[in-house]
């Protein structure tokens, strides 16, 4: 070849350099190219893998976002597991032998006692035959607890009308009803409360309910029944309104949104996907749900463009116009970074498992300041000398080991949520009244996850409204441990009679003052 090239002048000589020149340049252009788009590829394979195996976790693993080091986990021999048969083995010929109870063996602690507010209707029981010329010794009680289905009946008014003699145009005087949720309506305020509690409580939709009437041979029509919730919601509005106010009000809140399934007659064949934003003050314990047609920027608008204080959520992005706004600190949630990393266990479980490890030693702190019962100021000080080191040490952890990660695995996930929430996440040292997580939110959401479970969509998005009046006053009477059926028949009789001044006194946490 060197032969041939000396024969080339020099102007074919150095356009055979440029286009030899350029061939090398576009190979390496499109090794760089492909070297990306393997390593693209790679990303997303590997991506895939873990949303495989998390579809696995969730269709077929357990649900519990337990850790345990391994460290602390004990190991498993042949020799405890035999021990182990041995003791299943002698439980169960105990269980089937009926073997009489040993000498030494604790006794059975009895049954439990019932509730003295229970009435008693007393049976007695002579023995059978003559009993003429014996004394009776004494008398042996036991105790059943009995119950009655549901009763319905009828409570008639009688109202008697007068007049003056030899006067009739001094008018007759007649005695007014008691007050009525829905005027000339059958139900009493006991039935309207009964079926709302049914429905909101204890899950049950109102076609069942209307079985249940049917078995009492009482016809009541759906719309009828429906009617029935209608109005006692939109009694319990007037109280919802005062109670939106208060909780606006509040210097720190919770925060979490969940969606629901609304019918809509702009969409034949489909629901619309609503969300309640639910918000939950620990300070003052008080829950409060609002129905919004969308999860979008404007959903918790009406809560929070005036509100003024701490204001705690999980990450989602809608929460982030929040950050900046004069008078509110934006406080992150461990439970929701935690849950990132647990997730990345079967990614990178040394990795996952020291961040879990961490997070662990922060909730220990909280758990500590539980036992002791540490005053908020106490608890902000053990945070201080015990968390914060932890904090410190993680952040370092993840700003070192984080850029080493692949991004779309679930580790480099878990990694991104935390650094980019970090100083979200630490905010909580500001203050002992605040909480490490937004748990609290949570727990107030899963009665809602229970009934949407059973009556599986609201009929329009003003009776998911309605809902969202009711689910609040059920929640609060859950947290104080108010009786809902008692409150909600009281709140109906006496609502319309109460006035503005006083009308903050019916909320649930008030409720036993006034019986």
């Amino acid at each position: 070849m060197k032969n041939e090239l000396e024969t080339l002048s020099k102007s074919e000589l150095i356009e055979r350099y440029l286009s030899a020149e350029k061939t090398v340049t576009d190979l390496d252009e499109k090794l760089s190219e492909t070297s990306q788009n393997l390593s693209h590829a790679n990303g997303k394979l590997v991506a895939y893998r873990e949303e495989i195996q998390l579809y696995r976790r969730m269709l077929f693993g357990q649900k519990r976002e337990r850790y345990v080091a391994a460290d602390n986990q004990m190991s498993l021999t042949l020799g405890q597991d035999r021990q182990e048969e041995a003791a299943r083995k002698k439980q169960h010929t105990e269980k089937i032998s009926y073997v009489r109870r040993k000498a030494g063996q604790r006794k059975h602690p009895g049954r439990v006692s019932l509730p003295d507010h229970l009435p008693v209707e007393e049976i007695e029981i002579y023995p059978p035959g003559d009993l003429s010329g014996k004394v009776c010794i004494g008398t042996e009680i036991t105790d059943k607890l009995e119950m009655v289905p549901a009763k319905a009946f009828i409570k008639r008014f009688i109202r008697y009308k007068y007049a003056t003699r030899g006067d009739a145009d001094q008018g007759v005087l007649i005695g007014d009803l008691p007050g009525e949720v829905v005027d000339k309506s059958i139900a009493a305020p006991s039935v309207q409360a009964a079926v709302m509690v049914d429905k909101y409580v204890d899950h049950l939709p109102l076609y069942r309910q209307l079985q249940r009437f049917s078995r009492h041979d009482i016809t009541i029509a759906a719309s009828t029944l429906g009617g029935w919730v209608e109005a006692g919601a939109d009694r319990l509005s007037i109280l919802y309104d005062h109670f939106v106010a208060d909780v606006k009000a509040q210097g720190y809140l919770q925060v979490d949104e969940t969606p629901v399934r609304v019918q809509d007659p702009k969409k034949k064949g489909s629901c619309h996907r609503g969300y309640y934003w639910v918000y939950y003050s620990p300070l003052s314990k008080a829950v409060l749900f609002d129905y919004q047609a969308t999860r979008g920027r404007d959903g918790p608008e009406r809560i929070l463009d005036d509100f003024k204080g701490y204001l705690q959520t999980d990450g989602y992005g809608v929460y982030d116009h929040y950050q900046d706004q004069t008078g509110i600190r934006h406080i992150g949630c461990w439970a929701h970074a935690r849950r990132y990393f647990e997730k990345a266990l079967d990614n990178d479980y040394e990795q996952a498992g020291h961040a879990m490890k961490k997070i662990q030693e922060l909730y220990e702190v909280e758990r500590q300041a539980r036992q002791e019962k540490l005053s908020p100021s106490d608890r902000k000080q053990l945070r201080l000398e015990d968390a914060l080191p932890v904090l410190e040490e993680l952040g370092e952890w993840i700003s070192e080991v984080g850029p080493h990660v692949l991004p779309q695995s679930s580790i480099g996930k878990a990694m991104h949520y935390t650094a980019v929430r970090w100083e979200n996440l630490k905010d909580y040292l500001y203050d002992g009244h605040l909480e490490i997580d937004n748990n609290l939110v949570e727990n107030q959401i899963r009665p809602l996850a229970l009934g949407k479970k059973n009556w599986l969509f609201a009929g329009s998005h003003n009776a998911a409204r309605r809902s969202g009046m009711i689910y609040t006053m059920m929640g609060n009477c859950k947290i104080h441990k108010v009786n809902p059926y008692d409150w909600l028949h009281y709140v109906l009789q006496h609502i319309l009679d109460t006035s503005y001044e006083d009308v903050r006194s019916l909320y649930p946490q008030n409720f036993e003052s006034r019986v």
